[in-house]
């Protein structure tokens, strides 16, 4: 009997959670019907980037096993296409969510897949572990958030690697305005509802708090969209400093972030600032918290974190090793040579930024440098055309800090690609 129906069965008689009815009335994110787009994106060059982002210790593998938790109507199948050869358990609450999953993975042949009516917080019923746990946009709707998060550290394997994405407060608080402006006049989940919300926003003053959200977020062009940021019946946010703590008392280690420009002092215009060296001179935890406070509008913070007593994954540039580093230029990044700024070669930009002070310009060595990357080489033979040791690897900590490259710091090299 597949995990799905089985789990269904075995939930069918308990009383749904408010959470969970608000999905069934709201499925989110909204549906989609074909992911032959998605799947041609994801070659070989994509996967191997963001295996090393996650184990940049470890030789590239592409079968891992993977616990989407809270996967609503596609993550699950998303992770099931990008990684083919891994096997993939998706888990939520929503039946109706889960149809939808099951439908794509009957459309796109998704044998690696599997899917089950569980909540996150009974994860360990599965009776398996993961090497990669996903959960994103759900343990800051639950009611017991810690308990949520600490029953996925119980099924993360030893190796594993989690990437999780909160909700943060400062960039959210017109969301929270709005939030309590719908419980104040009764706005409920109904389509009627629904769209005289919508129809509503359109008369926000334009310095509302909202407004930027309201311009820049895909959510608020779809019904679903709206739903989930303004009428979710349980909804938090975490600060850097209380999603620091969240992580510890699941006994979780914070990695990195998956994109971490924004939250360090050496990248955009801060790193000019007369701020910079008080910054720089703070823990990593306290830069993190202030750049946050600093840039104000960061809505969502996504991380990977680590099992406490897992083996470091820490990068270091201060001895010899950073060496052997195998550079991996990260897939979303470009380079521009229209409108420089002075002295520039090219500039470099990763499109998955939102902030527009984060372009880093380059010289004419540098972009030599960068143009001799061919995900194979070490630095150590890449950089031997620069005469200056201490330039090369102040550049190469410089595009890792601003999420242009991961490394394979592993000694043994990855698998050629078959495709």
């Amino acid at each position: 009997m597949p995990c799905w129906s089985r789990r269904k069965q075995h939930t069918a008689n308990t009383s749904q959670s408010r959470v969970g009815d608000f999905y069934e009335s709201n499925p989110y994110p909204p549906p989609v019907d074909d992911l032959e787009n998605y799947r041609r994106r994801w070659g070989y060059h994509r996967r191997r980037a963001e295996s090393h982002l996650f184990w940049p210790a470890e030789t590239y593998r592409d079968d891992r096993s993977i616990l989407v938790a809270g996967c609503g109507t596609a993550q699950a199948a998303h992770y099931a296409l990008r990684w083919p050869n891994a096997r993939v358990v998706g888990i939520d609450v929503s039946p109706t969510s889960l149809a939808f999953t099951e439908e794509l993975k009957r459309k796109h042949s998704l044998e690696n897949l599997e899917v089950c009516e569980l909540p996150l917080e009974r994860a360990a019923d599965l009776g398996q572990t993961f090497e990669h746990v996903v959960c994103t946009g759900v343990l800051h709707h639950l009611s017991d958030p810690d308990a949520g998060l600490r029953a996925l550290r119980e099924v993360l394997a030893p190796n594993g690697a989690m990437h999780l994405m909160v909700y943060a407060p400062y960039g959210r608080a017109g969301i929270y305005m709005l939030q309590e402006y719908c419980r104040r006049l009764g706005v409920g989940w109904s389509d009627a509802d629904i769209d005289d919300l919508a129809a509503s926003l359109q008369a926000l003053p334009a310095e509302h708090p909202i407004a930027p959200l309201l311009r820049k977020s895909p959510d608020f062009a779809t019904k679903a969209g709206v739903a989930d940021a303004l009428l979710h019946p349980q909804d938090r946010a975490y600060s850097v400093p209380q999603l620091i703590e969240f992580l510890d008392r699941a006994d979780l280690a914070f990695g990195r972030w998956i994109r971490q420009a924004p939250y360090l002092p050496w990248c955009g215009a801060i790193a000019l600032s007369p701020h910079h060296a008080k910054l720089a001179a703070l823990k990593a935890e306290e830069q993190y918290a202030a750049l946050e406070l600093f840039r104000g509008t960061i809505v969502r913070h996504s991380l990977v974190a680590y099992r406490r007593d897992s083996p470091s994954r820490a990068l270091e540039f201060s001895g010899d090793e950073w060496l052997n580093y195998v550079p991996i230029r990260l897939p979303d990044t470009v380079i521009v040579r229209d409108r420089l700024p002075p002295g520039a070669a090219a500039v470099l930009i990763n499109r998955n930024h939102t902030f527009t002070d984060l372009y880093l310009p380059i010289n004419a060595p540098q972009e030599r440098l960068l143009e001799a990357l061919d995900g194979e080489r070490r630095i150590a033979d890449i950089g031997r055309a620069m005469a200056d040791r201490d330039l090369s690897r102040a550049f190469f900590e410089q595009l890792w800090r601003w999420d242009q490259i991961v490394f394979s710091t592993s000694r043994n090299p990855d698998h050629q690609s078959p495709e």
